[in-house]
């Protein structure tokens, strides 16, 4: 990309103070790792840096790290199965890497293993990991090759228990392999308490860090999580990735102020703004919990500029979310009726679009233009089956029951209204965020809320906007609602308390957003 159009997208962006610490020497600061090889021994900083990078999840540099030392001792059998780790991208996306990425991970992974028959056997092992994600990449599924992967860093830890890295990489992909459905968190839970010991520790190393960040997003067991991402910024501030993850835990505790200074960082620290994306989608959702429209609009209005931008991949998500959640957000329904949709964008993706506009026309009276893209989205989820996914179905689905029951809510069927969005509330609910996104477009239950409050059913209102803010804490709209609705229910207490985080919550809003708001309207 041009150096002029990332200036373009990100310039502005606000500023954040930087309080973080040097946590190791050399050209970046990218924490602290021990990662013995058997290499030539001037390659043992570069590996320990190129492995610190990996944990960050920099892919880009950290493969020209292992790609360098392969060069200086081309009998590394590590540097390419360095090489090979970072190829496989972000594990936490549930995403397979593309083809051709795969195939060549697999020719890097196989040379890995062809000279560890040499080296060590904590080595080999290393390499067998490698090589159980991608041996079979033509013939078998991700999400069963990620098991693999699984198992065969579980047999490392525990063939070579004074490996720390070993646990480090097998709590890694505990984590990716949780299912998304199991609302214990029981997998997370075991992965953490295998890192959480070693992070006591070892405060520097940024896996650690990083991985506890991801086993801990979600609502009951965010505040855990606290510590990691408190730390993890300071540890590697020269990782863009190391300076957001922290806004994962900030976006499940709502503190907005923090998760905007976190990827303001992340957004200007990132060289490529394809990858700027993902922290701009996190920003653009906190400042509008904020009320701070015109502030989360500079954000969007870059993002859809970017003449790069692509609709592909993981981070086609973000691209095609923050527009959508800044009409959804806002109330602006037309605006969100009028959304353009993604280009050679993954069915989730266009899912995102279809959804906004379907609430949109619904929610703006225009049932017929609404049933147009419910229908797409009936289309969208039966895609997603036919590529075995097993979570976007899912959310897509409950997007259409969403959509679906604001047409029949346009169309005066209001029974059948009520009972979808109420369907829709729980499907949604049955599965836990992807790590991609904050939060839902727009969460099914709250929008359950917005129908019943406006059929005057407030007790019921109040109860789904509570269930919200439960799930999804101190979001701005789920709290106006419940402000409104506890007024009309007669529930003075709840609404003073919730008026109260309310008033606090618009503190930073524009004016006429704030007025809107306390206003009770």
């Amino acid at each position: 990309m041009r150096p002029i159009v990332l200036l373009a997208l990100i310039s502005g962006i606000a500023a954040a103070q930087d309080h973080v610490h040097p946590a190791s020497s050399g050209r970046d600061k990218l924490g602290s790792v021990s990662f013995a090889v058997s290499c030539a021994p001037a390659t043992q900083p570069q590996f320990e840096r190129a492995v610190a990078m990996l944990h960050s999840f920099w892919f880009e540099q950290a493969d020209k790290a292992f790609s360098e030392i392969a060069r200086v001792d081309s009998t590394c059998a590590l540097a390419y199965w360095g090489r090979a780790m970072t190829m496989m991208g972000n594990p936490m996306t549930r995403q397979s890497p593309p083809p051709e990425r795969l195939k060549a991970a697999l020719d890097l992974a196989t040379r890995a293993r062809e000279l560890a028959g040499s080296a060590s056997h904590r080595e080999q092992m290393y390499a067998d990991a490698a090589l159980a994600f991608y041996r079979d990449y033509s013939a078998s599924d991700h999400l069963s090759r990620m098991k693999l992967q699984e198992a065969a860093f579980n047999a490392l830890r525990n063939a070579h228990p004074e490996d720390m890295e070993a646990t480090i990489f097998y709590a890694r992909t505990l984590v990716a392999n949780a299912a998304p459905s199991d609302q214990t968190f029981a997998q997370q839970i075991a992965a953490a308490d295998l890192m959480q010991p070693l992070f006591d520790k070892y405060p520097n190393h940024p896996g650690l860090a990083h991985y506890l960040i991801h086993a801990y997003d979600a609502p009951p067991i965010a505040n855990r999580g606290a510590k990691a991402a408190q730390a993890y910024a300071g540890i590697a501030p020269d990782a863009p990735h190391a300076l957001h993850m922290p806004s994962h835990i900030f976006t499940r505790l709502g503190h907005w102020d923090e998760s905007i200074e976190a990827n303001a960082r992340s957004a200007r620290a990132e060289p490529d703004s394809n990858g700027a994306v993902h922290p701009m989608d996190y920003m653009v959702y906190a400042y509008l919990q904020q009320g701070r429209q015109q502030d989360a609009k500079r954000v969007v209005d870059r993002a859809v500029q970017n003449p790069d931008r692509f609709y592909g991949g993981v981070l086609g998500y973000n691209f095609a979310a923050m527009p959508a959640r800044y009409a959804l957000e806002r109330g602006a329904w037309s605006d969100a009726a009028a959304l353009k949709l993604p280009v050679n964008a993954s069915p989730h993706v266009r899912a995102i679009a279809h959804f906004a506009r379907a609430i949109g026309a619904a929610r703006s009276g225009s049932a017929a233009a609404a049933q147009v893209e419910v229908d797409s989205l009936a289309s969208l989820k039966s895609q997603l089956e036919r590529m075995n996914d097993t979570y976007w179905p899912t959310i897509v689905e409950a997007q259409r029951l969403a959509a679906s029951a604001w047409v029949a809510f346009a169309t005066k069927d209001t029974e059948t209204a009520v009972r979808l969005a109420a369907a829709a509330a729980a499907l949604e609910e049955t599965v836990e965020k992807h790590p991609v996104t904050p939060g839902p477009i727009l969460p099914a239950r709250e929008l359950y809320g917005d129908m019943l409050l406006e059929l005057g059913r407030f007790p019921e209102a109040l109860a789904a906007y509570e269930k919200t803010l439960v799930r999804e804490p101190r979001r701005l709209r789920a709290l106006h609602g419940a402000v409104r609705a506890a007024e009309k229910a007669g529930n003075s207490s709840v609404a003073d308390k919730r008026r109260a985080e309310l008033r606090v919550l618009v503190s930073k809003a524009d004016p006429d957003v704030s007025r809107r708001y306390l206003s009770g309207r």
